[in-house]
C-alpha cells in the first residue's frame, strides 16, 4: 500500500525541531538578558560578588600577560640600546671633551682675573712705586737665586731698588739694562734682610739658603721666642727695604733662629712692583742754644 501523501520525512521533522529550539533559545536569552539589565539598573550591587569572582579567576592570566608585556619592553629596550650604544658612547665622549675644554678655559680666565686683581691692588696701595713689570723668569736649579723683569733703565729703575709682589718681598734690583733688570731674590745666599716678627717686633736677620727658603737669625741670643707660623716682615733697619713688608712664615725652629718659607714664591709670581729705596727719616735736631754760645 502506498504511504499517505501528507506524511513528513524524519529529516524534515529534525529540521523543524532544530528551528524551534533555536527560536526558543533566542527568546529565552533575550528574556534573561532583559532581566539582568533590569536587575543591574535597579540593584547595581547585586552582581558585585560575581564580578569579584570573575576578576579573581582572570587575575593569573592578567599577571602572565603583564609580565610578558614587561619582558617584551625590556627586550626591545636592550636590543635598541645594543644598536645605539656606539652612537651614544661617541656622543658622551664628545660632550666630555667639550666640558673639559670649557673647564680649562674657565680656569685660565680665573687665573688671569686673579693676576689682574693683584696688579690692580699693587697700583692702588703703593704710592712709592717706580714701575710695574712682569717677572719673566727665575732660577730654581742652582744655589744662586735670580729673577728677570721686563722693566729697566727706561722705566726709571736703578740698582738696589726693592722688588715686591702683592704677597710679599721678592728681592732687590742687582743689575739694570735699558729694558730689563736682574733681581737678586731674598732666597739667594748673598741676600741679607733685616726683619722682625710682625706681632711683637722681635729683631732678626733673614738670609737666603739657596733652596727656596730663608734662615732667620736672631740678634738677641738666649731663649728662642720664635714659633711655627710666625710671620716675619722687613724691619727697615739700615734703610733700603721699607719696614712692614711681608717676607716669610716660620716653618722650623732652630737653636738660634728658624727656617721660614717665603710668602712671594717667584715661580707663582707674575706681576711685581719696583719701589723707591727707602731711607729712614733723620731725627730732628735737639732743642737748645747753638754750640759755642755763652
Amino acid at each position: 500500500m502506498a504511504p499517505p501523501a501528507n506524511r513528513r520525512s524524519g529529516f524534515s521533522r529534525r529540521a523543524q525541531y532544530s528551528t524551534f529550539f533555536s527560536y526558543a533559545a533566542g527568546v529565552i536569552g533575550a528574556v534573561v538578558g532583559a532581566g539582568l539589565i533590569v536587575v543591574s539598573i535597579v540593584s547595581p550591587e547585586a552582581f558585585s560578588g560575581l564580578r569579584s569572582a570573575a576578576t579573581d579567576v582572570t587575575e593569573p592570566a592578567g599577571q602572565i600577560t603583564a609580565t610578558g608585556r614587561s619582558y617584551g619592553k625590556e627586550t626591545v629596550a636592550e636590543l635598541a640600546g645594543f644598536f645605539t650604544s656606539g652612537k651614544e658612547h661617541a656622543r658622551l665622549e664628545r660632550e666630555l671633551a667639550e666640558a673639559k675644554t670649557q673647564l680649562v678655559e674657565a680656569k685660565a680666565t680665573k687665573a688671569e682675573n686673579q693676576r689682574l686683581k693683584r696688579l690692580l691692588a699693587l697700583k692702588q696701595d703703593e704710592p712709592d712705586a717706580v714701575a710695574f713689570a712682569h717677572l719673566t723668569r727665575s732660577s730654581s736649579a742652582s744655589t744662586r737665586r735670580f729673577a728677570t723683569i721686563d722693566a729697566g733703565r727706561s722705566a726709571g729703575l736703578a740698582k738696589g731698588m726693592p722688588v715686591r709682589s702683592a704677597t710679599g718681598l721678592v728681592g732687590r734690583v742687582l743689575k739694570v739694562g735699558e729694558f730689563s733688570a736682574l733681581v737678586l731674590l731674598i732666597t739667594d745666599t748673598e741676600s741679607l734682610v733685616p726683619v722682625r716678627r710682625a706681632r711683637d717686633g722681635v729683631p732678626a736677620f733673614a738670609q737666603g739658603n739657596g733652596d727656596g727658603t730663608i734662615r732667620v737669625r736672631l740678634i738677641n741670643l738666649g731663649i728662642n721666642p720664635l714659633k711655627k707660623g710666625d710671620v716675619m716682615v722687613s724691619s727697615g733697619s739700615g734703610g733700603l727695604y721699607r719696614p712692614g713688608t711681608p717676607m716669610a712664615i716660620v716653618t722650623e725652629i732652630l737653636r738660634d733662629g728658624a727656617i721660614a718659607r717665603v710668602l712671594s714664591n717667584p715661580s707663582d709670581t707674575d706681576f711685581v712692583m719696583v719701589e723707591k729705596v727707602w731711607a729712614p727719616e733723620a731725627p730732628p735736631p735737639p732743642d737748645g742754644p747753638e754750640a759755642g754760645s755763652d
